[in-house]
């Protein structure tokens, strides 16, 4: 069904802001994005990103507005983990079946390059523009130079609320009744890091990996970006024996380096200079409903649903909404309530999963994929699954590589977790994983559940 055209606002001009503002102008509406911090475009980016990861979701809601290629062409594949265990050499694990690959881009370049091509679609962005009220019943929103100065007051159709996961819009939306939140703070912070390319321009690392040293309760990881460096991020504890709290001076971060990653202290760039300067940044998960209000306003991205990036899914789950969105504006038209409602009850129980699964991921990355027996457990799901593709896709890849809804992999996962611990109880299963025996098991322990 075609829509009649409205004047809609969004607020917010990140990832998701902007994608949604090229999904709305194709239907014929007048979009202008509003935003309290400059144009991205016009400074330098860094200090507080971890590359993203664009995997099959990201991927589907851009080639539905022709984009696919564009966004590849600033973006490297990664096929497999490049895991750095002291003391041990490099190993690999490979991420899915052969041709399946996550997408490292750097934020700040996919962003920039977003909001290219909303304007060139025609949107208006106003930047440096900061919204402090909105009236929800009659999608007003007002901005201003302060909360004390005069107000600007805009009419809309339509809001979309993009702006993170300390949404102004959503701050709105809490103040009314029956509305349910939370947020929850992980005990860990990160901070981010470089390492430059090799004189030539090339990648020091391998670039096709997505790089982890796992040391516990902490770990870097490193993700490349096409000028040949690597964006690293510093997952680290807020507080306690090894902290960001307890590293204070030069020395203090070097012993740090030197004590838990060795093999990459002289690759880190100005590895104190970024340490000091890069801020420290928190990361919350956040859970709300309703995501909208009657057929004015909608929550999009992590302004409804902010997760922990462990799975890599913050602006893929943030896309699938767009995408889901679209669909039901193309079914039902201009009737914004059932689109709205339809949006928020679809999207609401998947959001859950995928904040469920990200924090479950952090574990598993900084601790788990350090240990024998986790490795010995995927070697032999992984094994299964090559032989049983119908019968077994692995948790991650049901995730990364699939277009399911998450809350069916959560729930499948969990199943598969309890065959997994009950096959791991096997005596001798060091020795016999990759047994005839091991393989009726999993299937006898599939057929019963």
């Amino acid at each position: 069904m075609t829509q009649t055209p409205k004047n809609i606002a969004i607020i917010g001009s990140g990832l998701v802001g902007s994608l949604l503002a090229i999904y709305l102008k194709r239907h014929g509406h007048s979009v202008t994005v509003f935003d309290r911090r400059p144009d991205i475009r016009t400074i330098d980016f860094s200090g507080r990103s971890i590359n993203l990861a664009m995997s099959n979701r990201g991927w589907k809601s851009l080639r539905k507005v022709g984009l696919e290629d564009s966004i590849k062409n600033i973006a490297i594949p990664l096929n497999k983990r490049a895991m750095h265990v002291n003391d041990k050499p490099v190993y690999f694990q490979k991420y899915g079946k052969e041709g399946e690959a996550i997408w490292s881009i750097s934020r700040g370049i996919l962003n920039r390059k977003m909001i290219d091509l909303a304007e060139a679609a025609g949107t208006i962005f106003r930047f440096n523009e900061k919204v402090w009220d909105i009236n929800l019943s009659d999608a007003k929103i007002f901005t201003g130079e302060s909360e004390k100065s005069e107000w600007k007051e805009y009419q809309y159709d339509l809001i979309f609320g993009c702006d993170g996961a300390f949404s102004r819009v959503r701050h709105k939306m809490q103040r009314r009744s029956r509305f349910d939140y939370s947020q929850d703070f992980i005990d860990v912070g990160y901070k981010e890091l470089t390492i430059p390319p090799d004189e030539d321009g090339s990648h020091k690392l391998d670039k096709n990996s997505f790089h982890i040293w796992p040391r516990g309760k902490f770990m870097l990881i490193a993700m490349p970006n096409i000028d040949g460096s690597f964006t690293c991020t510093l997952f680290l504890p807020f507080e306690g024996e090894v902290s960001f709290e307890n590293i204070t001076t030069e020395k203090e971060a070097k012993a740090f380096f030197k004590t838990y990653f060795p093999n990459v202290k002289k690759e880190i760039e100005n590895l104190t200079g970024d340490f000091f300067k890069n801020p420290t940044s928190a990361m919350v998960t956040m859970k709300c409903y309703p995501w909208t209000y009657w057929d004015k306003v909608a929550l999009v991205g992590d302004s409804a649903h902010a997760i922990v990036p462990f799975y890599g899914q913050g602006m893929n789950a943030g896309f699938e909404d767009i995408y889901e969105l679209d669909e039901l504006m193309t079914t039902y038209g201009d009737d914004w309530e059932v689109i709205f409602s339809k949006y928020q009850t679809n999207r609401k129980p998947n959001a859950d999963a995928i904040a469920e699964l990200s924090y479950r991921n952090f574990i598993e990355m900084s601790s788990k994929t350090a240990s024998p027996n986790f490795l010995l457990q995927k070697k032999i799901e992984k094994r299964f699954a090559a032989k049983h593709p119908d019968k077994w896709i692995p948790v991650y890849s049901r995730v990364t590589f699939s277009e399911r809804p998450y809350a069916e992999a959560l729930a499948i996962g969990d199943e598969q977790e309890k065959i997994m611990q009950e096959i791991m109880k096997l005596s001798d299963i060091e020795t016999k994983w990759d047994s005839e025996e091991v393989e009726k098991k999993m299937i006898e322990l599939l057929s019963s559940t």
